[in-house]
């Protein structure tokens, strides 16, 4: 069976389905693999943006420019 007739046969199973739960599994599966496909879970360009932007977190807490939890809580009451 060619991917084609795969395809096509995988829908029609999948448009009998009645059971939400089955569905939304198979819609994360295929999300999940687009996202792979297309490089996007663990891309090295988001890995190093992440990291930047640790180090500059850790530069502004050496620098003293932080608020503390209580701090941020006395302005949000």
């Amino acid at each position: 069976m060619n991917i084609e007739s795969r395809k096509i046969k995988f829908v029609q199973e999948f448009l009998k389905l009645q059971n939400e739960k089955a569905i939304s599994k198979l819609e994360k599966l295929l999300n999940k693999e687009k996202e792979e496909l297309n490089g996007i879970s663990h891309s090295p360009f988001e890995q190093e943006g992440l990291n930047n932007r640790i180090e500059i977190s850790e530069l502004d807490f050496k620098k003293g420019m932080f608020k503390s939890s209580d701090e941020l809580l006395e302005k949000f009451q």
